[in-house]
């Protein structure tokens, strides 16, 4: 039979095993990072474990670009896409193993391959932007409804008689009795 002690040394030695590979686990995940480059060649990207931007640079081509700022996004979201397979790359203490596989499923749930470049959102799916010729337009031109009629001002309301203040003194202690602490309209003295 094993003693107590030994049971509890056993524990330890399991717990400080479980927590030296949790630091080795969470150390090579923080090395991951991917960097991807623009289609033109003139942005580059990088993203660190948790997606987030570590690095930009922009060509001087690229910075004349009036969609910048989209095409840097568009940019960064195929970098971010790419961190589940860097992860499966980069972090070989717990390829294979459950804690592996819900990492994956995160990071590919959280960031989807981004849309092709020709895809435009509210645009008619893929292509350019439809000019105003070729959207949808009804096959016949309703004419709008007139506004309805103002409606008529409202009565004013019925204003009540002020009811005149007592003229005897007022008590200190009696803040209630004709209406020495509050007057009818709420307002205080």
């Amino acid at each position: 039979m094993t003693s107590p002690d030994q049971l509890f040394a056993d524990f330890e030695a399991k717990l400080a095993e479980t927590q030296r590979k949790a630091e080795q686990m969470r150390a090579e995940i923080e090395l991951v990072s991917v960097s991807e480059r623009s289609k033109d060649g003139q942005i580059k990207v990088t993203v660190n474990h948790a997606g987030n931007l570590t690095g930009l640079e922009i060509g001087p081509i690229a910075r004349a670009k009036a969609d910048l700022d989209q095409q840097i996004l568009r940019t960064m979201q195929a970098a971010q896409s790419k961190l589940a397979d860097a992860m499966q790359g980069g972090v070989p203490s717990i390829a294979g193993s459950e804690t592996m596989a819900e990492l994956i499923e995160q990071l590919n749930a959280a960031y989807p391959e981004p849309e092709p470049d020709d895809y435009v959102e509210g645009g008619g799916g893929y292509g350019a932007i439809p000019d105003e010729d070729s959207r949808f337009v009804a096959d016949h031109d309703t004419p709008a409804s007139p506004p309805p009629p103002p409606a008529p001002p409202a009565p004013a309301p019925e204003r009540r008689p002020r009811p005149t203040r007592s003229t005897e003194p007022a008590h200190d202690d009696d803040y209630f009795s004709g209406n020495d602490f509050l007057t009818d309209e709420g307002d205080r003295r």
